[in-house]
Order: structure tokens, then sequence, then C-alpha cells
């Protein structure tokens, strides 16, 4: 086989329709728009539009809010960390933090700190340095003998 024989499967892919060229082709004359009217002129988008009646979006009451002062945690299992350690892709003798998990490819990103949750089992004696940690969290890897620090709570009480 050579690179100038190399083709598509047959019948991977289809020949496009080519609309509105004549009778015969089956898509001539109103090129599958069926007949006259709004939608069949160009530059027409009635998404939302119920024929006069009072849309459902203006029907229905409007309900909640956007807390602009939240924080977007990236939420970590203590169970992803135990499993990079048990890799060797973690150092369980340092401080494991938001770019130590970065770097081992834990997680992706930041955004505006590392939480971390109870799941799964820790054997390893884990000093985390994170933004946040659930209380069963905190309990897992104290009991395995290790430590967490919430920057979190500091940021509150300063």
């Amino acid at each position: 086989m050579k690179l100038n024989e190399i083709r598509d499967r047959e019948g991977s892919t289809k020949n496009r329709k080519r609309i509105g060229r004549g009778i015969g082709s089956g898509t001539g004359k109103t090129g599958g728009r069926g007949v006259k009217g709004q939608k069949a002129r160009s530059g027409v988008a009635v998404n939302g539009f119920e024929g006069g009646q009072m849309p459902i979006y203006r029907r229905l009451p409007k309900r909640g809010f956007t807390n602009i002062s939240a924080k977007d945690y990236n939420t970590v299992s203590l169970g992803r960390i135990q499993a990079a350690v048990d890799a060797g892709k973690l150092s369980a003798s340092g401080m494991i933090d938001a770019a130590a998990l970065i770097a081992a490819g834990v997680v992706r990103r930041i955004k505006d700190g590392v939480r971390v949750v109870a799941d799964g089992e820790v054997t390893a004696k884990l000093n985390l340095d994170v933004a946040g940690a659930s209380r069963a969290a905190v309990e897992k890897v104290e009991k395995a003998g290790g430590s967490v620090k919430v920057a979190a709570k500091a940021e509150a009480s300063a």
C-alpha cells in the first residue's frame, strides 16, 4: 500500500445534496423549504415564537439568581490523590498543594482553589495544603497520620 492509494472505506461518506438544481433532482424549485411563507425566506430564526401567544419563557415567573461571589472549587477525591501517590506521580513526603496536583495530572486547572472530598481510602501520610476540605476528608487524612491545612478558613478569619 502506498500513500497515494489510501482511500476512505466504501460507503463511509455521502455526497452532499445539491439543492435547487432542477425539478428532476427532487430538491429543485423550493429547495426543500416547502412553500412560501416566513420560513421559506432567508435569514429567519423564530425560536421561541408561539404564533403571537405569550411565549413560555415569558409566562413563567423568574426564579433564583446567580451569586457573583460564589467560589468555583476544583473537587478532588482522596482516592485520586492516593492513586497518584501509588503511581509515583506525587510525593507523599512533601507538601501537596494545587501546583503539585496539576504537575501530577490529578487536576487540570486550579479555578478558585482545590477542595478535597473523602471518596476513596488513604494509606499514605499526606500533608495537604488546599483551599477547602470536607470534614470526613480531614478525619481520614489525620487518621492516616497526615495533616490538612485549609487556606479558605485562614482567609475568612483574617
